[in-house]
């Protein structure tokens, strides 16, 4: 079966076709490092992850190369580093620091690029300078601004009208504009605001020029895929075509532009006055990161996800139901084997995790009822080797039941754990079940379930 994605470009589904099939590009906006991630800011590194990973698959490891970039001159960065005291430098790097944990507990790979905007001003500057020269661009009262009436399409991402764009935008009417749906490419600087010597005088880039620089620094003039959240459609990613086909005279910027759903939490948009707004970081303390990112792989990219407590709550079980099956296998080694073809097949029918994660379900059904040690250990490795492209299941069973929420980490360790379990075993051959019930009583009010089978005891937290 061949790939297929949707394109918000065409609003159609597409069959995938690479320019290089020995070097497949793939650029998806990264995250403004000025507070920590919330599960709306997960989803799409989740998402485009597993699409990474199903091409990677296609063609092979070394003939993809994944870009996604961090924000780090932003006028929220500017404002959060003055209201907390501290040089914005330290605010981006621990804000960084912190977001790159936190998706790595999500079972989320590193991309093979990750750029800062700080770090390519010059081809910003570059970029800008370009488009004033081609008559894209004019310079008023010290801004460098993309004069969009320039461009003909402009809108054809979104599919938005004059009057949609210009309030969907939310930008200010200025008076130096030649036209209200004009966006900025450079702005001047305060001596109190980060800045960088340009033809234009001291100052900074607009948002929109950092991922059209970044992205042709990293994957060339025109790439296969864009990524990101649906909110980015308009103005981000519409800006980013304008600039970029009009400097470097393409007729594409990217080949296929895909955007992920809203997130909901607890049924509303997320708001800290109602009490909804997770941050990853904060989720972490309650549950393990790869119940997160479970969840967010159970409903399909392109759809709204109403994102819960009690939903992450039933992903950890279902992951407990996988683990379980793989933890019973008396083969404690892998076989080399391929993902399941109908795991495959559903992710490359446009991602579709829904379906994947029913297949996942049924073969560790298959692990637990199979007739004899041999099959039970062949159809753990097809159940291991379909979720590895979903980034699921790559832990030993024996770590993720061992795993605790952070409020009760305090109590008995794992080295207590094992000891009392020891000492249950002793006292069960010596026929002291009155010991042994004890035990078993005093590791339950901790928390901690035992699991007695044909590999001996084994045990988990509750």
């Amino acid at each position: 079966m061949t790939l297929r994605l949707h394109n918000t470009l065409s609003r159609a589904k597409e069959t995938f076709e690479p320019a290089d099939p020995n070097n497949v590009r793939l650029y998806v906006c990264g995250p403004t490092v000025y507070d920590l991630a919330h599960v709306g800011n997960a989803r799409p590194v989740v998402v485009f992850d597993v699409l990474a990973r199903l091409l990677r698959h296609l063609y092979g490891a070394d003939h993809v190369t994944y870009v996604r970039n961090i924000t780090d001159i932003d006028d929220k960065i500017n404002a959060r580093a003055r209201e907390r005291g501290v040089p914005i430098r330290v605010l981006t790097e621990q804000t960084a620091e912190v977001f790159a944990s936190d998706m790595t507990a999500l079972g989320a790979a590193r991309p093979d690029v990750e750029p800062r905007a700080t770090e390519t001003v010059p081809e910003m500057i570059d970029m800008t300078q370009v488009l004033i020269e081609k008559g894209f661009a004019y310079v008023a009262d010290r801004h460098v601004l993309f004069e969009v009436a320039k461009m003909p399409d402009y809108g054809r991402l979104s599919g938005r009208n004059r009057d949609e764009m210009i309030a969907g935008a939310r930008v200010e009417i200025a008076p130096y504009k030649r036209d209200p749906a004009d966006f900025v490419l450079w702005k001047p600087s305060d001596a109190e605001t980060p800045g960088w010597d340009s033809p234009w005088g001291r100052g900074r880039p607009g948002w929109h020029i950092e991922c059209s620089a970044m992205s042709r620094k990293y994957l060339g003039d025109e790439f296969d895929i864009h990524g990101g959240g649906v909110d980015l459609v308009f103005p981000h990613h519409e800006n980013e075509i304008a600039q970029s086909r009009s400097a470097l005279g393409t007729q594409a910027m990217a080949r296929y532009w895909m955007h992920n759903g809203y997130l909901m939490a607890e049924g509303e948009k997320m708001s800290k006055s109602l009490g909804n707004f997770y941050t990853v970081h904060e989720l972490l303390d309650e549950f393990p990161g790869e119940a997160i990112r479970l969840l967010l792989l159970k409903t399909h990219y392109r759809q709204p996800l109403d994102f819960t407590k009690d939903g992450l709550a039933e992903a950890k079980r279902e992951l407990d139901g996988f683990y379980g099956a793989l933890r019973e296998s008396k083969n404690t080694g892998r076989i080399a084997t391929m993902p399941h073809p109908i795991i495959l097949e559903a992710l490359q029918d446009d991602l579709n995790t829904p379906r994947a994660m029913s297949e996942l379900h049924r073969l560790s059904g298959l692990v637990n009822t199979s007739a004899d040690d041999g099959a039970r250990a062949a159809n753990m490795s097809v159940l291991s080797a379909s979720a590895e492209l979903l980034g699921l299941l790559r832990q030993n069973p024996e770590d993720w039941f061992k795993w605790a929420p952070k409020s009760r980490l305090a109590g008995l360790s794992d080295a207590d754990i094992d000891a009392l379990v020891a000492a249950r075993v002793e006292a069960r051959k010596a026929k002291d079940f009155a010991a042994s019930d004890r035990i078993r009583d005093e590791l339950k009010a901790a928390g901690v379930m035992l699991e007695d089978g044909p590999a001996g005891t084994l045990w988990r937290r509750g």
